[in-house]
Order: C-alpha cells, then sequence, then structure tokens
C-alpha cells in the first residue's frame, strides 16, 4: 500500500501544466532523435541536456523531460527500420527482419503501428516492473558496505561492453580511459592536483556534461563532416505507409508476443551492462522458437515485429531499476542520465527513495505518463514524423551542434569547457573509427571519484588489507558475477553478435 501512496504523490508531482508539456516535449523531440539514421538514445539525451540545463528546470522536471526523450527514442527507432531497412539504433536492428518485409507488402503503416503499441505494452509494463523492483533492491542494497560497492561498480565496468562491444580488450581500455579521466583535479584527500598539468581550470575536475556532449553528439558531427552524406535518408517515392491502423485480428495474434517479450526484455534490462540490444535480441529469439512453426519469421510476420520492440523497450524501463536502486546504469543512456542527476547534486543508490521520494516517484509517475503520450503521438502522426527522414544531415548536423555549444556555454559559462567539449568530440569521433565503445568512458568519468572513495575507505577501515575486498559472502559473489559478466561476451558474445548480423544481412539481401 505504501507503494501506491508514494505513486499518488508522483502522479500530483508530474500532473502539473508544466511537467506535463515537458513530458509532450520530450516524447516528441526523442522520437525525432530516434527516428533519424545512426543517433539513437543516448545521442538524442546527450544532445538535448544542455536544453534541459539552460531552461534552468529543477532536478524532477528535467528527468522528466530527458526520460521522456529516452522513451521517445527507443520509439522512434523503429521508423526507419521499417520504411527503410536502416535501424535507427541497435536495439531496432532485429526490428528490420519483419518490419522491412511488411512495408514492401505495403503494410508499412500497419507495422508501424503495431510496433507503436508493442512499444507501449513494452514500457508500460517495465514501469510496473521498476516500482515493485526497485524498492526491494534498495533494501537489498543497504547491506552493503565500501568493500561491497567497489565490488559492485567494477562489476558495471566489467559488464557494460555486452553483446554490442567488439572486443572486450576494448572495453576495458575505454573504462580504464574513463578512471583516468576521473582522477582529474585535485585530490579530495590530500589535496594534491592530479593530472592538471598546471592548468587551472582542471583543478575542479572535468565537467561530466562536457564529456558526454562532446563523445556523443559533436562526435555525429565530426564523422557527418568527414563522410559528407548531404542527402536524406529516404526520399518521398520511397516512403508510403498505407493504412496506420493495425487490424484487431493482428492485435490479438501478437499480445501474447508483446507479453513475453516483455518479460524477457525486462529481465535482460535488469542486468547490468545487457540493455535494450540484447533484450531485442533475446525477445525475438524466443519468440521465435516458440510460435515459429511455419517458417513465417523474416518474411514480415507481425509477431517478428512485436517480439523486438517490446523487448528493448521493456529493457529500457529495466536498465533504470540498476541506476535508481544502485547507482549503477544498466545502458548507455541510463550512464547519461545519471550524469545528469549527479550534475544535479542528486546521488542515485539506496538512499534515493529516502533523501529525494519526490524526484523518483515523480519520475516514475512521468514514465507512465509519456508512455500514453507516445501511443497517442505515434499512430496518427506516423505520416510527419516519417517525413523527417527526409530531412538532410546538411541542415540537422549544424543544429546539433549549435544547441551543443549554446547548452553547454549557457551552463558553465566558460570558454574552456567549449574548447574541452571540442576535444572530447574529436576523441570520440577517433575512437568510433577505432570502434571502441563511448559508454564506459562515460560510466569511468562518472564512477571513477565514487569508486576510488570506497576503496580507500575499505582499505582505512582494515588497516590496509587488502583482503577486504573479499571479505564477505556478498563482496565474492559480486566479484563472481563481474569476471562471468567479462569473460561471458568473450564465449558467447561473438556468436550472438555474429547471428545478429546475419539475421539483419539476410533480411537486407531479401
Amino acid at each position: 500500500m505504501d507503494i501506491f501512496s508514494s505513486l499518488a504523490d508522483g502522479f500530483a508531482i508530474a500532473l502539473t501544466w508544466q511537467n506535463l508539456l515537458l513530458a509532450l516535449l520530450g516524447c516528441f523531440l526523442g522520437t525525432i532523435m530516434g527516428a533519424l539514421p545512426g543517433l539513437g538514445p543516448s545521442n538524442g539525451v546527450a544532445i538535448l541536456i544542455p536544453l534541459a540545463f539552460s531552461l534552468g528546470l529543477g532536478p524532477t522536471a528535467s528527468l522528466i523531460l530527458l526520460t521522456s526523450v529516452y522513451y521517445g527514442a527507443m520509439y522512434g527507432g523503429r521508423i526507419s527500420s521499417i520504411l527503410l531497412n536502416i535501424p535507427g539504433d541497435e536495439p531496432a536492428m532485429m526490428t528490420c527482419l519483419d518490419g522491412y518485409p511488411m512495408a514492401k507488402k505495403g503494410l508499412a503503416g500497419e507495422a508501424l503501428s503495431l510496433s507503436g503499441v508493442a512499444s507501449f505494452v513494452g514500457a508500460f509494463l517495465a514501469t510496473w516492473g521498476l516500482i515493485l523492483l526497485a524498492p526491494q533492491l534498495v533494501r537489498f542494497a543497504l547491506l552493503f558496505g565500501p568493500a561491497e560497492y567497489f565490488a559492485l561498480f567494477a562489476l558495471a565496468f566489467a559488464t557494460l561492453g555486452g553483446v554490442s562491444s567488439t572486443n572486450q580488450a576494448k572495453s576495458a581500455f575505454a573504462a580504464m580511459l574513463g578512471l583516468g579521466l576521473a582522477v582529474i583535479g585535485v585530490d579530495t584527500q590530500t589535496g594534491v592536483p592530479r593530472l592538471t598539468f598546471g592548468e587551472v581550470h582542471l583543478y575542479d575536475g572535468i565537467d561530466f556534461l562536457v564529456a558526454i556532449v562532446g563523445l556523443f553528439a559533436l562526435s555525429e558531427v565530426f564523422i557527418f563532416l568527414e563522410n559528407r552524406h548531404g542527402a536524406a535518408s529516404a526520399d518521398s517515392d520511397k516512403v508510403r505507409i498505407g493504412r496506420i491502423t493495425p487490424p484487431v485480428r493482428m492485435l490479438k495474434q501478437t499480445t501474447p508476443t508483446m507479453l513475453r517479450a516483455s518479460v524477457v526484455g525486462f529481465v535482460a534490462g535488469v542486468l547490468p551492462g545487457a540493455g535494450a540490444s540484447l533484450g531485442s535480441f533475446l525477445s525475438y529469439a524466443v519468440e521465435k522458437k516458440l510460435v515459429d512453426r511455419e517458417g513465417t519469421f523474416g518474411t514480415g510476420d507481425p509477431r517478428g515485429v512485436a517480439a523486438p520492440e517490446a523487448g528493448n523497450n521493456a529493457a529500457a524501463g529495466g536498465a533504470l531499476v540498476p541506476m535508481l536502486a544502485l547507482g549503477v546504469p544498466g545502458s548507455g543512456t541510463t550512464a547519461v542520465l545519471l550524469a545528469v542527476l549527479l550534475s544535479l547534486n542528486i546521488t542515485p543508490g539506496p538512499l534515493l527513495f529516502a533523501q529525494n521520494p519526490d524526484v523518483v516517484w515523480g519520475l516514475i509517475a512521468a514514465l507512465f505518463i509519456a508512455n500514453f503520450v507516445l501511443l497517442a503521438l505515434n499512430i496518427p502522426m506516423v505520416g510527419l514524423f516519417t517525413r523527417l527522414l527526409m530531412v538532410p544531415p546538411r541542415i540537422l548536423m549544424p543544429f546539433v551542434a549549435m544547441v551543443s555549444f549554446v547548452g553547454i556555454y549557457g551552463i558553465s559559462g566558460s570558454s574552456f569547457d567549449l574548447l574541452l567539449m571540442i576535444g572530447f568530440g574529436l576523441m570520440g569521433w577517433v575512437l568510433r573509427k577505432l570502434d571502441v565503445p563511448l559508454v564506459p568512458i562515460i560510466l569511468g568519468t562518472l564512477l571513477g571519484n565514487t569508486m576510488e572513495n570506497n576503496l580507500r575507505r575499505a582499505i582505512t577501515i582494515s588497516n590496509g588489507d587488502w583482503w577486504t575486498l573479499l571479505g564477505s559472502p556478498l563482496a565474492i559473489g559480486l566479484w563472481a558475477v563481474a569476471v562471468i559478466g567479462f569473460l561471458m561476451p568473450i564465449i558467447v558474445g561473438k556468436a550472438l553478435r555474429s547471428r545478429m548480423k546475419r539475421d539483419a544481412e539476410g533480411a537486407t539481401i531479401d
């Protein structure tokens, strides 16, 4: 009963005109970001962080705007997948397999609407999972001491590469780079400057937001400048929608699929580092084994659209569970949202529900509102969102650069931060060319100081005994999961990735 009273308080916060308008704006902008190939949720949230801060919004309002962008981008990723066979982001890759064949049959509008309904079901059920699971995880997290927290952060670093990383060594390098960036500044315990090279602006360390906007948003601009793809992804001859409402028979056929895929996706999202990509793939693979007796998956089966869409949106909601309850992001986009919380002087973790209940429950209530807003937006406005695919990048990318520069300068008022952001943009461009994942860098920058403080505290309490890091069954269990999580992608991740690519290539050839 306590949960429902807290949720009612959350709705009282979320159902103000300002927060409703922010949820609507976030859903609309997020769908646009998701629809444009290559941007995706992480980039979408990173690009719009400066907007949230420059508007002077409070913590709850900022989070409502950015999580609405997150959910909207997860919805929007399916548009280019279905119409053009170009995934808007990695989780939308599996939607191509049956979405594009449906479009070729003249059922593009039905496929888009069905994917919108499946996304709603997955996200709606995941939000209930967040409500029920996060408070229980908080009780468990209160058992954590400094050694257990250090092991938990090590677990996050070990697993965040996930199946999306092409190479665990590159993920480890990215994590080390992020930890190296985190120690820049004056040591809080000794007062000694570290890696500042005499630059006074670096004494306070590197601002998370500068690093995130540079690595994600500006690197996208640099990649555009390198490739000079001035033409739009689609033209009016390619984009034909047709009927925009799925028939009742199709909804009845896919409802069990949506429910099963939501459960699979949510579990995948809760696991640290698994994220929406794994949720999408597992949902599709499980559903194909369960119901594809006639071999129709991959040829335009509506269930092949519903499964990955419900799965990846459920995983997006599931990834919020470890972020809010433990302070450990479950995906790349929740790592960006974690940076927003820290910038607002709110520390996610076990005490968040007690110290900032208005933020947590206002956010959860806003997720429900965002789901209904997205469903209401996406079906009638499918035609508008598909027109976005005709916007040339030569118009879009200067806008992204402008928002990044104006937003960061508006937050800090420092020209040094702008130069630093350009440096991070160039670094992100180089790392993306080398196929080095950017998320572990962000995670290292975010969690590095907290990880170091917990390590120091644990060693100090034990009078210099390093075995204290393995001093409890909980710590040993976390280290064991970290080792398994790091090695698992090496053993099975390669096979999973190759199968995902093989399926996607097969759909492209068809």
